[in-house]
């Protein structure tokens, strides 16, 4: 008896695709659990477009103009959206199609920016540094948390999130300050914290698997994944203050305008997402944790939209906005399509 085909369900609420019409925007976010890039924007009647492509373990994205930038299981890749601004490609605004890739190895990038000389700049949660990617070597370190006495492929911390401050690296969180392999997991509950990049000085701590951290309208705002809570950090007083809880693990984090979108994970039954805060906070609201994206408006922190997943996708890791796009796709390695892509530099 043939077995069923995998099954995945992705729907909108009431007014989400016309949030994204209204604010000119269409999202890019990673699932490194199914290995896939989804793209949802909105088709010419209103209704939801969704297009994903297959890449091995993704997780970082960073998205700027044209280009986005996207972490793999063992490379970094830069895609480039080709098409000319009023062009369209089997009804899609941007196609953006893979032009480099750096092979790194699977030192499990994490958040991508790109910084003020305009290269890459990641996390490199292997061996618990920031770097750049090198055309030589599998990366270029370029700075790692004080308290990390070696530079190794042991995950120590948990390195995970970047932040940029007027161009430049400026936080980090990991989950830990953990110095010896794997030390992490075992301070998953609240051993998490916020380091200034230019200080080396940990600002604020005993956050909960803290990820994604972004400074936006001068505030740093992050996720607390292991509670559930979307906040920002009162960097006066060294204190997470929490805006709007999340149903799910929270990882992926970005702005449109005056709303923030957040990436929500089911929680997986092992050891790493065991006895979190989280599942106290769920089951004191009586819900169930969910898969996908939610939309909080910063004016009231409240949750006014969101994309719920189902089936075989149960973890994202990052969302990105593609702002003027209105229903983008792209390339992969899957098909012959990039076989006949050809296009040339003017």
């Amino acid at each position: 008896m043939a077995n069923a085909a995998p099954q995945l369900e992705l729907t909108g609420s009431r007014q989400f695709p016309n949030w994204l019409a209204e604010q000119r925007v269409s999202l890019a976010f990673t699932t490194y659990q199914a290995g896939k890039l989804f793209f949802v924007g909105v088709q010419p009647d209103r209704s939801l477009s969704i297009f994903e492509r297959t890449f091995n373990r993704c997780m970082g994205l960073h998205a700027h103009g044209n280009t986005l930038w996207m972490s793999s299981l063992v490379q970094l890749w830069r895609f480039e959206n080709v098409l000319a601004p009023g062009v369209t490609h089997d009804g899609y605004d941007a196609l953006f199609v893979p032009q480099l890739g750096y092979t790194t190895g699977d030192i499990d990038i994490h958040d991508i920016a790109v910084d003020d000389t305009g290269e890459p700049l990641f996390v490199n949660t292997l061996f618990g540094c920031l770097a750049r990617p090198s055309v030589t070597h599998s990366f270029r370190p370029v700075w790692q948390p004080p308290f990390l006495s070696k530079l190794a492929p042991e995950d120590r911390c948990h390195l995970n999130g970047l932040a940029l401050r007027d161009g430049k690296a400026a936080f980090v969180t990991a989950t830990s300050h953990s110095d010896v392999a794997d030390g992490w997991r075992d301070r998953r509950a609240s051993g998490g914290c916020v380091v200034d990049v230019a200080t080396g000085a940990t600002v604020v701590d005993g956050l909960s698997m803290p990820h994604s951290p972004r400074w936006y309208r001068d505030r740093l705002w992050l996720l607390d994944s292991g509670t559930g809570f979307f906040g920002y950090v009162d960097l006066d007083r060294g204190e997470f203050e929490p805006v709007c809880f999340c149903p799910g693990f929270a990882r992926g984090l970005s702005f449109v305008g005056d709303f923030a979108v957040v990436g929500l994970s089911k929680p997986r039954d092992n050891k790493t997402f065991a006895d979190l805060p989280l599942a106290g906070a769920l089951a004191e609201r009586d819900a169930d944790p969910r898969c996908g994206l939610q939309v909080i408006d910063l004016r009231t922190g409240d949750a006014v939209h969101w994309l719920r997943i189902d089936g075989v996708v149960s973890e994202l890791y990052d969302v990105v906005p593609l702002p003027g796009i209105r229903r983008p796709m792209a390339l992969g390695f899957v098909t012959d399509e990039i076989r006949r892509m050809l296009t040339i530099e003017q």
